[in-house]
């Protein structure tokens, strides 16, 4: 997952998903295509558990300052180089923000209109961990407005109404939020595949036959099962 937001910041950043399309049209031109370098730009990380050390791991490669807020910081993310800041001065101060949080009633449209009201004009929002944490509306209008540069979703607060996981290409979406959103050039949608590699599945399959040895063993599973596992 932490890879997937990776792909989707390097592919706003230099607008290939928008090149892959011209390219196969025969148009070569560069206009609209200008991107900018993340080496030196400052990156906030919202939730800091594995993933979210993992993706800021990454970015530092980039030669990125990290910025890192969770209500339990990770000393592997001070060992990066990361400074644990109040959402506030993250917000104000990223160029790229990755969520990495999970949905709790705390962290409910922790992307709201109030805090993209503080935000640095032109940031790059990433989020490949759960959908309730934006507010979709808000994000729409500071992308009209640009507070927001650009937006990389995975998730959508609304999936099911929309079908994720489900071919809907003879289908018209009946979800005009979502709709809308797809009509933005700055915004990058995925299918909530951020966990949909060979090896995350072997883990989960793994991981799940463990616990059922141990419960018909102990009567009690090991580990929790989840697509973020």
């Amino acid at each position: 997952m932490a890879e997937h937001a990776v792909a989707l910041i390097l592919s706003l950043v230099r607008r290939t998903y928008r090149a892959y399309n011209r390219v196969r049209d025969a148009n070569f031109a560069l206009e609209g295509l200008l991107g900018f370098d993340i080496h030196g730009r400052t990156v906030g990380v919202v939730g800091t558990g594995r993933i979210g050390t993992v993706f800021a791991r990454i970015m530092q490669g980039f030669g990125c300052e990290l910025l890192a807020h969770d209500p339990y910081p990770n000393e592997a993310m001070t060992e990066l180089g990361a400074r644990y800041v109040g959402l506030d001065e993250l917000f104000a101060a990223s160029d790229i923000i990755a969520l990495h949080a999970p949905l709790t009633p705390e962290t409910y449209h922790l992307v709201d209109r109030e805090t993209l009201a503080r935000v640095k004009p032109g940031l790059l929002l990433i989020n490949t961990s759960r959908g309730g944490l934006i507010d979709t509306e808000a994000a729409i209008e500071a992308l009209k407005d640009g507070r927001l540069g650009a937006l990389g979703l995975d998730v959508y607060e609304e999936e099911d109404a929309v079908g994720f996981f489900e071919d809907q290409s003879a289908s018209i979406i009946q979800d005009d939020t979502f709709a809308r959103l797809l009509t933005f050039p700055n915004v990058l949608i995925t299918a909530h595949q951020a966990f949909f590699t060979a090896e995350a599945l072997q883990n989960i399959a793994e991981t799940t036959m463990a616990n059922l040895t141990a419960f018909e063993e102990t009567g009690t599973p090991i580990h929790e099962v989840s697509a973020d596992s």
